[in-house]
């Protein structure tokens, strides 16, 4: 007789709580996106970095607020985790950091990330990717986070491996982008991996 696998996350954990305000080093925040960011979100897909890497489409201001929208409705779905990178105190995002293909049963979910020049280069998003993994293994207790990317985008793969995800292997002709189809690389992190230093 076969015993069923139990969920390794019981439904219920993420949405019975409020997503969570997470301080990061150089004195940014994780935070929930709030309407007031649409015209935020809105300016992201005219980045040709965001838009190329990450596929946005084209947004308008009210787009952006449905947008915003949703993600709440996600997150009381346990469908996604998103967060504004943000200046502290409700300030501008400069970017984004989340989990999308959340799956409480499976343990698993896929990271999603970007940001806009005011936010690059100062080791944000590597410090983000961390702190929304300790918050995704350790309270939610997921057990399985990837990072698929293509292998063109080495900002991408230098986050990656700055936050400690072990690069799993080249997924080929795996993503369509405005030039073609990518290969992606796969980059994973489950319980029980060393943290970065």
């Amino acid at each position: 007789m076969t015993l069923p696998i139990p969920d390794v996350v019981p439904a219920g954990r993420m949405s019975g709580t409020g997503q969570p305000v997470i301080g990061l080093a150089g004195g940014l925040e994780l935070r929930p996106w709030a309407a007031d960011d649409a015209v935020v979100l809105a300016g992201s897909c005219q980045d040709p970095d965001v838009q190329h890497w990450n596929r946005p489409g084209h947004l308008s201001v009210d787009d952006a607020r449905d947008r915003i929208a949703r993600w709440g409705k996600r997150w009381q779905t346990e469908e996604a985790a998103i967060w504004a990178i943000a200046e502290p105190q409700g300030g501008s995002p400069v970017g984004l950091v989340g989990l999308g293909d959340i799956d409480l049963a499976g343990g698993s979910a896929e990271f999603l990330y970007w940001l806009l020049p005011a936010g690059r280069g100062h080791g944000a998003m590597a410090d983000a990717v961390v702190r929304v993994s300790r918050w995704a293994l350790d309270d939610l207790g997921l057990h399985r986070l990837r990072i698929t990317h293509s292998v063109a985008n080495t900002a991408s793969c230098r986050v990656a491996t700055k936050a400690g995800f072990t690069l799993e292997g080249k997924m080929r002709s795996a993503l369509l982008h405005s030039d073609g189809w990518h290969d992606e690389h796969l980059h994973a992190r489950v319980q029980g991996d060393a943290w970065p230093q």
